[in-house]
């Protein structure tokens, strides 16, 4: 009887192991940030393959407006490009401004800004990033501990839709 449950303990081991190595090599079809709860979230479908906590620019209230406003966008953008060799660890970037964003800034007559990016921690960080995560601290990207940039990498490829909500 022992041996019995070794072997089946053995298979269930490989079929769990198999389906989390599965989960792995899945790719989102779109992302979610909401800004309130701190979350980026992996969507494949209605299927959650991830969620990860993030931190915003230095006033992560309100969507951004114009260039320097420390904000982070609020809408609907795409993951339009990666870049692997960013001053942080891994960058993909988000298609801000869309062409809403472009018409608020111009009313105001300002520049709305751009270079807007998920990435992980500086290149050059002095803060461990379980401490940077605590506060938030880039000039309106969405910010990711490395570790969790890695699995978000992985998740999305380029032309991967985002929604960015308040």
């Amino acid at each position: 009887m022992c041996t019995s449950n070794y072997k089946q303990l053995l298979i269930a081991t490989a079929v769990m192991a198999a389906s989390s190595s599965l989960g792995a090599a899945e790719k989102a079809d779109h992302v979610v940030i909401v800004k309130s709860t701190k979350t980026l979230t992996l969507y494949k479908g209605e299927h959650v393959l991830g969620t990860y906590t993030v931190a915003f620019g230095a006033k992560p209230v309100g969507p951004k407006q114009q260039e320097g406003d420390e904000r982070t966008p609020e809408g609907h953008y795409m993951l339009d490009f990666k870049k692997a060799d960013s001053a942080f660890h891994k960058a993909i970037h988000i298609s801000y401004p869309n062409p809403q964003d472009i018409e608020n800034a111009h009313k105001l007559g300002v520049s709305p800004g751009g270079a807007i990016m998920v990435h992980g921690q500086s290149n050059h960080a002095r803060w461990p990033s379980y401490i940077a995560q605590l506060f938030n601290w880039t000039n309106g990207c969405v910010a990711l501990t490395n570790e969790d940039m890695d699995a978000v990498w992985q998740a999305v490829d380029a032309g991967t839709p985002i929604e960015i909500k308040p």
